[in-house]
């Protein structure tokens, strides 16, 4: 069991840091219209969860909060609540509470992909490195299928300084996904950083092969 894709596009919007006015005002409407339909069905759980959606696409934490908070009251192993309340505790800085909910997550559906993964995350984000890389140790074995997860591992390794485990795994992460812009930005980086400059060019040269401007990339040219 995993958290529906079509839920799973909020955090793309999120990862999206200009929202152009036209997306927003759509995104207002639909909040408008889910906070509507709540006045005349207030006990509705899908009403809930369709605003909270809303909320968090329109970066509303607490308001979400309170909407995740309302269903799992009413339904304790409401899946798509508890990874989205874990989603939006961590926005909040509750790392506490976040982490309380991927683990309740995890024991309605022992192995899910996606509260793994947000749990390692925040452990990172915690600074809880031990904990998050043993998790994501744990997830790269169980999906070895997962580009996400050898990056997420990457990520890690890259702020600790295991550098060249990290240029490893976003190696194993762009087999997996080879058109994955970040990966390969970050794997250049890292090439760049262990003084290897020639596989470094072969990262850059991609990308311009596959559509980035080259004045983008010209801090990473410069550096090398």
């Amino acid at each position: 069991m995993s958290v529906r894709l079509s839920t799973l596009f909020i955090l793309l919007l999120l990862s999206c840091p200009n929202v152009s006015s036209q997306t927003r005002q759509e995104m207002l409407d639909g909040l408008a219209s889910a906070t509507e339909a709540l006045a005349y069905r207030p006990d509705s759980i899908d009403l809930r969860l369709r605003k909270a959606g809303w909320n968090v696409q329109l970066e509303q934490w607490e308001y979400a909060k309170q909407e995740y908070d309302y269903v799992l009251d009413r339904e304790p192993d409401n899946v798509s609540a508890l990874y989205f309340r874990a989603f939006v505790n961590t926005k909040l800085g509750r790392y506490n509470f976040a982490r309380l909910d991927y683990q309740n997550m995890l024991a309605i559906v022992p192995g899910n992909f996606e509260a793994s993964l947000g749990l390692a995350l925040l452990n990172q984000k915690d600074r809880h490195y031990t904990q998050a890389l043993d998790g994501l140790n744990a997830l790269c074995d169980a999906h070895p299928d997962r580009s996400e997860a050898f990056a997420a591992r990457a990520g890690v390794e890259s702020e600790r300084g295991m550098l060249d485990l990290a240029e490893y795994d976003y190696g194993v992460a762009l087999q997996l996904d080879p058109a994955n812009i970040d990966y390969r930005v970050a794997r250049a980086d890292l090439r760049i950083r262990l003084g290897r400059p020639d596989e470094a060019r072969d990262d850059l040269d991609e990308l311009v092969r596959r559509g980035v401007s080259r004045p983008a990339l010209e801090d990473f040219y410069r550096r090398l």
